[in-house]
């Protein structure tokens, strides 16, 4: 089978057929580093966090997040949070084929008004309500209910659009073409360098403008995600390591084992066996 074929079964690379809704618990699975590490989703997904604080990091650019923030990262945009074990919420992953009624860039909503909480409180109640029920035409109902939260984001979004609007700084519209990149070309096994020859900009500079966005280096980031990518296919599936280190754009097994074992601690054989039940 081509390798081409293979990545397109690879665990968790589909979008969702219709919304799903999780707590922030469930969206990690029980591993952290589903949520800490670089990645991107393919599906659509939207967070509301109802206590705690943390960061999140999309598309290179490091914000912090708390109680009664919203945040909608679209599929395939390089993100990690670090929301930590006292931040509640609920995640909802969407189509990624639903485009139209979502923004295309990613959001963060900071809902101090009361009457907004309580609308989207109530929207996300009815969407867990008719998850668990299990009633007939549950996904159209979950469809509804995403495009009213949709529209909900949108209000939201209009009333932040009367707002002057900051320019955007040179480092983060630098940052954000790297991070679309990274997502394009990180199984190809290209060195950091090649990423900043094709922004037209020096490895130091890309690397210090990482650092100022992201709190990351450049290369921290492309590592971030193939490591991502290793661990999510090492512990979800069964393909064989060697295959793995080469849809990875590793040389060898030898030298897949040690990158992975000298970012985990770990070697990809224990990191299997550990993910078992």
């Amino acid at each position: 089978m081509q390798i081409q074929n293979i990545l397109a079964q690879t665990p968790h690379e589909a979008s969702v057929a219709s919304p799903r809704i999780r707590s922030l618990g469930q969206l990690t699975m029980g591993s952290p580093w589903r949520l800490e590490v670089q990645h991107a989703r393919a599906s659509h997904l939207f967070l509301w966090l109802t206590k705690g604080q943390g960061r999140a990091t999309i598309l290179g650019k490091r914000r912090g997040v708390g109680a009664h923030n919203a945040l909608f990262v679209p599929a395939g945009a390089l993100m990690s949070m670090d929301l930590g074990k006292q931040c509640y919420g609920i995640a909802i992953d969407l189509p990624a084929h639903e485009s139209g009624i979502w923004p295309e860039e990613p959001q963060h909503l900071r809902i101090r008004d009361v009457m907004a909480q309580n609308e989207v409180n109530a929207l996300l109640d009815n969407m867990q309500r008719e998850q668990s029920t299990h009633r007939a035409f549950g996904d159209e109902a979950a469809r509804a209910h995403a495009g009213l939260l949709a529209v909900w984001m949108r209000r939201m979004l209009a009333q932040e659009d009367n707002k002057p609007n900051p320019r955007i700084p040179a480092a983060d519209r630098l940052i954000g073409a790297f991070c679309a990149l990274v997502e394009k070309d990180y199984r190809s096994g290209k060195p950091m360098a090649d990423y900043a020859a094709a922004l037209g900009v020096t490895p130091t500079h890309l690397s210090r403008a990482c650092r100022q966005v992201a709190g990351l280096t450049a290369a921290d980031m492309i590592t971030q995600r193939v490591l991502y990518a290793a661990r999510d296919m090492l512990e979800s599936g069964d393909l064989p390591i060697r295959l793995i280190a080469e849809m990875l754009g590793f040389s060898s097994a030898a030298y897949f084992t040690r990158f992975v074992q000298n970012q985990t601690g770990k070697t990809p054989s224990a990191l299997r066996q550990q993910a078992r039940p």
